[in-house]
């Protein structure tokens, strides 16, 4: 008698139907439920429960995003975002193995903390790479005590995850979230401009100034609100980043 395989589920907060902002062309969006980090600006605080949301099959998932194929033209796809989609790992191995069966471009966008060179997980994102295009990865502070107090964790994981994907030339959008009194300083933002440049398949790299329309997610989730009476960066400090992170020498992306 054959063993019946337990259906892998995705826990998905929500999905958008025409995002242009996460990857390239028009796409396909699949917030997924959880993340570990506690990022001080993060503005979807109700995806940091791993159990909310609602409950698909990689089938399902695809069965939806790829009603919107007609929109996506030769450049769209699908992208997995969250929360922090690494931590449903299985699910998005799966996904993506449908997506790529039907040539549909796959994108994942990761602040990479799940990452681990310990088994099972290098195993399993070894695997993943296979049916994986694109990283869009959100780099939040470059000094590990830094990135501990902005975020609740360290980063030296994260950083191997970014050597790894250079290694396996897997393309990749960085970006950064500049804060003001956390990580708009020059220091760390020459810090940072180095690093990246050590990393050969870095295709763009953005500067995401901090914003507060999450703001009434905490007050309505009865969380504190860590970054408050903080402001977003000036066009100026904006600016500055750009030209000390170098930002304008990644055009790989026109490219693909």
């Amino acid at each position: 008698m054959s063993e019946v395989k337990t259906p892998i589920i995705g826990n998905v907060h929500s999905t958008e139907s025409f995002g242009s902002v996460d990857g390239p062309g028009i796409r396909f969006i699949s917030f997924m439920q959880g993340c570990r980090l506690r990022c001080q600006f993060c503005h979807n605080p109700d995806t940091w429960n791993m159990r909310g949301g609602t409950q698909y099959t990689p089938q399902e998932l695809f069965d939806e995003a790829i009603q919107y194929r007609s929109f996506w033209g030769n450049s769209g796809g699908v992208t997995v975002s969250g929360g922090e989609p690494l931590l449903q790992i299985e699910f998005l191995i799966e996904y993506f193995k449908i997506c790529k069966a039907h040539g549909v471009h796959t994108t994942i966008d990761t602040c990479g903390a799940p990452f681990t060179l310990e088994e099972p997980f290098r195993s399993q994102f070894e695997e993943l790479m296979k049916y994986t295009d694109l990283f869009l990865f959100d780099i939040k502070h470059i000094d590990p005590k830094g990135h501990a107090k902005l975020t609740g964790v360290r980063n030296e994981n994260i950083m191997q995850m970014a050597e790894l994907l250079s290694e396996l030339n897997i393309p990749v959008w960085i970006r950064h979230v500049l804060v003001p009194t956390r990580t708009d300083y020059d220091e760390y933002l020459i810090r940072l401009g180095d690093y990246v440049e050590t990393l050969s398949n870095v295709r763009k790299f953005e500067v995401l100034p901090y914003h507060k329309l999450g703001v009434y997610k905490y007050e309505a989730l009865g969380i504190k609100y860590r970054l408050e009476g903080v402001e977003p960066p000036t066009v100026e400090r904006v600016e500055n980043a750009k030209r000390l992170l170098r930002t304008e020498r990644y055009k790989g992306y026109l490219d693909d």
